[in-house]
Formats: C-alpha cells, structure tokens, sequence
C-alpha cells in the first residue's frame, strides 16, 4: 500500500483506511491477511479420517493416534522424524509422499490402519469411488462411481465435520498429534498444557479446540512460504474431487429437504415452475411469458446436468446469477403486457444488454474476474449497511433490524475479524465503464444502439443478484455452492416481447458457450424448442436461433 495512511475518522467508513477509492479495514490494510477455504482446499485431502472421525468422533480420532505411534515405531529406524510426522498428518497427499519416499512404509502403513480399524469396508469404499485419489492403495479396491450407500456415508462424514467445530478441530490436530509422537512438535507451554489432555478433557476442550483451529492456517502458511508448492497435488486432488461430485450426484434445494420423501427426480425445468404462481390471463401473454420461463429452466437444467468446476465456481455463479436475474426480469415483464413498451419496459433491454456485456468483457480476462465482482458486490453490501447504519440508528424496528442482517450476510464479512474490502469505483472493473467494456469486446453498436438510449437503472451487483437469484445448494457434497434460482414472487408492443425473448435466448447460448457447457445436456435441455406443437392453428413462437 506504500507510506501509512490514517484511517478515515467520520462517516459510515469511520476506521477504515483508504487506499484510492478503495476502504480496507485496519486488520486487511496490514497486507498480511489472506482468507482460505480449507473445506475447499484441504477437506478432499483430508477425506479418510473425515470418513473415521466423522462417524465415531473422539473414538476415531484416537484410533489415528494408536495407528500414527504404531507406524512410527515400525518406521522408527528406515524413515527419517521429519519426513514420518509430515507423512502421517492425515493427508492423502502425505502418505504417497512418504511412500515414494519409503517403499517399505506401504505394507506397515495399511497393516496398522486395518489392525485399528481405519479402513472397514464402507470407508474403503468410498474412497475407491473417486478417480485419481492420492493413496488409492488405501483403498484395495478398484476404483467405481458410487452407490447411494458411499453418497450417503459421505455426504454425512462431511457434514458432521463441517458443522462441529470439535470433529473439525480432531481432523485439524491429526499433524500435531503426529509431530509430538515424531518428536518434532514445538509450541508455547499453553497449548502444549491444552494438548495434554485433549480431547479426553471435557473443561479445556473447547479451548484447545479453537486453539488448534488457529493454527491451522498459520501451519499451513509457513509451509507455503518454505516451499510455495507443497500443497500443489492438494489443490489438485481437491480439484477433481469436487469436479467427481457434480458429475456423480445431483444439486439439491433446500424445497426437496423440506419435502417429505427423497428430492425429486423432476428435472429443473419442471421442478423450477411454482404451479400457484400467478400468471397474467390471455392466450398471448401466457404464451411468451412460458416460453420465457422455459428457456431459462432449460438454461439452468443444462448447467445442472453436466459437469461443474465446483472447485473454482465463481465463475459458473456469476455466468449462472446473472442469466437468471435477467430471465427473471424478461418473466416477469411478459406477465404484464403494460410493460411491453419503450415507456416503461426500457430497464429490461439494458438489464439483457447490460448483462451480455459484462459477460463477453469478463470471458476476456483473467479468471480472477468473477471472484472479484462477487467481492466488489460484497464491499457495496457492506457499505451500504454501515450507511444504513447511519441512517436508522435512533430506529428500533423488527424490519429495519432483518434488513441490516441481512446486508450484513451479503458481505460475506467476518463477524471477527473485519477483511470486506468496500471498493467505491464506479464498476466492479476499477472503475471501468459499460462503454468501455462493449467497445473492448466488439459490442459497441449494440450498446449505442440498444444500452445507450433505454432509459432506468439496472447495477446488477452481486449482492442483489444472491440475495434474489440465487439459493444454497444443499447437496454437502457440492461445498453448498450457489445455484440459481427460479422461485418468485407471484406479482404481478409484442414485437418487443418477442425481442426480449430473443435477446434471453441469445445470452443463454452464448453463457453456455463460455461456460463450456457439455454439448450433449445442452442439446437434451432445449430439445423442446424444435419439438414445439403449434398453438392455436398459428406457428408456435420460437426464440430465433441466431439471435
């Protein structure tokens, strides 16, 4: 950031340090904060005493340690202590490692780990039902998709460690216990007091478990600064880890946990549709606002149906969010024909110009593009619940308070430690303009011609388009990533109808496009369009296909 600057002493970004137009808090002005994902990154890594501790908790975890001191002692004299601790922290990626390193480990590694009851036979069977799997020879089994059985076990396993921090902190302290037996482990004389009796201590337990979950990024940090690589066959496993889980199983909505019985098989352009959503009467209208609905059920049917980078989804969250924003808005102005003029239906032309766009400028940049239009989205969230902050502090309102909740949830911050960055720039592009963006990607005339001349605003900013388009998957396996949604509220010229309707199609193919969405769930999502019966004697309305 260069020379000190003084944080801001008045206003909603009071305490804030400025840097341009952008306002760091004090903790993310260091330079020295930086925010990682474990559950991404490490949790794939880290799936075989997930599968153990998640089912038996602090059993499980003490099996790891029998098994770690065991290994050792048969290591103790052929391995080296350092490379022994690193070998056995838990991580699959550690365990080929020491194997390469030591041949002779395998045989003592897998014998152990079957004498404590490490590897019964659902957990090997989850782990030889992901391809290219770190330590596969754990598994002694060859590698096939799962079963609803392995789903099951293992959605579960993660679930339970996801959401207790005590199971989350025993798979966390798998490298300390394996260090201490190593004789490697160094630490103050508080923590190693808490390890001493962890976890058996019920009265110190929750201290040593965020005392152990504090240092897992420092640990972590301080290995990638001696070696930036070490973790780079994590990253990869983890990679196709998470790709393995959208090809093998389904998103789910949190409607399908709510229903009784398991989620529907429906596919999302049937399950999407709410039959009691109210729709404006006559034949015309009916139609095109269906055909708008199914273009875009069909759009989110071929991105669920084929395989996903749920590893880095940014990506596919913001192509998904922002198609669906405008496809919403093209529904739900085909529901009121009022609307169906340049008086008043202006804002949905520069909603679908705006977003073809912004899409067509992102594909051509770095892939850091989406990440930071979320975290620009995010910053304004936050800015705009410390304005709101302002503005109704003498308020004591229920509605009041939800809102500002919610805002606050928007900004993805921490409730903690304070890192949301608030950018002030004019775009989520430094400061870019739309213009500039459609002249970069060759879409300059249709911003001057369409864009420029409609009239009404339509920012479509991250934070809005989540708390609007988007919901959780609730599938544990898909690292609850953001999936669109089609659920709304029941409020309610036709060439420009049809225009509308045409520009949707256009953006939904080209999304597709950049997406790189397999072909084959593409062409099986929009079969429809060229099976479409006519209505009513007249040619059915079809989105044209070159649009």
């Amino acid at each position: 950031m260069g020379k000190a600057r003084r944080p801001e002493s008045n206003g909603p970004m009071s305490g804030h340090v400025r840097d341009g137009r952008l306002y760091l808090s004090p903790m993310a002005a260091t330079g020295v904060l930086e925010i990682t994902d474990w559950v991404r990154d490490d949790l794939p890594d880290l799936i075989w005493p997930i599968l153990v501790i998640g089912k038996t908790g602090d059993e499980g975890a003490l099996r790891f340690i029998r098994w770690q001191a065991d290994v050792q002692r048969e290591l103790g004299n052929i391995c080296d202590e350092t490379a022994l601790a690193e070998g056995l922290d838990g991580r699959l990626t550690s365990l080929d490692r020491l194997v390469d390193a030591i041949p002779a480990a395998r045989p003592v590694i897998v014998a152990q780990a079957e004498s404590h009851g490490l590897l019964s036979m659902p957990v090997r069977e989850v782990l030889a039902s992901y391809p290219l799997m770190p330590a596969m020879w754990l598994a002694a089994l060859e590698m096939s998709p799962p079963g609803q059985a392995q789903v099951d076990l293992c959605a579960q396993a993660i679930r339970d460690v996801i959401g207790d921090g005590h199971r989350e902190a025993l798979v966390k302290c798998l490298w300390i216990w394996s260090a201490v037996q190593a004789g490697t482990f160094s630490s103050d004389l508080e923590l190693i007091e808490l390890l001493k009796r962890y976890p058996n201590d019920s009265s110190t337990r929750v201290q040593a478990d965020s005392a152990i979950r504090a240092c897992w990024g420092a640990v972590k940090g301080s290995r990638l600064q001696a070696d930036a690589a070490w973790f780079d066959g994590s990253t990869n496993w983890a990679k196709v880890f998470w790709g393995a889980n959208s090809m093998t199983t389904r998103c789910i909505r949190r409607r399908d946990l709510e229903d009784d019985g398991p989620p529907s098989e429906a596919s999302p352009a049937e399950s999407d549709v709410d039959p009691n959503d109210e729709m404006v009467t006559g034949d015309q209208g009916d139609h095109l606002q269906q055909l708008a609905m199914d273009l875009v059920s069909s759009f989110v049917e071929a991105l669920e149906t084929a395989p996903a980078r749920l590893y880095d989804n940014e990506r596919q969250e913001v192509h998904s969010g922002l198609v669906c924003r405008a496809g919403r808005e093209v529904v739900t102005a085909l529901g009121t024909p009022d609307l169906w003029c340049s008086e008043h239906g202006a804002h949905i032309t520069r909603i679908l110009i705006e977003v073809r766009i912004y899409l067509s400028w992102m594909a051509r940049q770095e892939p850091s593009i989406y990440t930071e239009f979320q975290a620009y989205g995010a910053g304004k969230a936050k800015l705009y619940r410390l304005i709101m902050n302002e503005v109704v502090a003498d308020l004591n309102r229920p509605d009041v308070d939800e809102a500002m909740d919610e805002l606050e949830r928007l900004s993805h911050n921490d409730d903690v430690l304070d890192f949301r960055v608030v950018d002030t720039s004019d775009s989520f592009a430094g400061g870019k303009s739309i213009r500039s963006m459609a002249q970069e990607c060759g879409m300059l005339d249709l911003y001057r011609r369409s864009y420029y001349m409609a009239s009404g605003v339509a920012h479509s900013e991250w934070w809005s388009v989540e708390t609007h388009c988007m919901e959780r998957c609730m599938n544990i396996l898909h690292r609850f990533h953001l999936i669109p949604s089609l659920s709304r509220r029941a409020d309610g010229s036709v060439e420009m109808a049809r225009a509308w309707i045409d520009q949707l199609y256009a953006l939904i193919r080209e999304s597709l496009a950049t997406l790189g969405t397999e072909e084959s769930c593409v062409q099986k999502a929009f079969a429809w369009l060229n099976e479409a019966p006519s209505q009513g004697g007249e040619t059915s309305s079809t989105p044209e296909t070159d649009a």
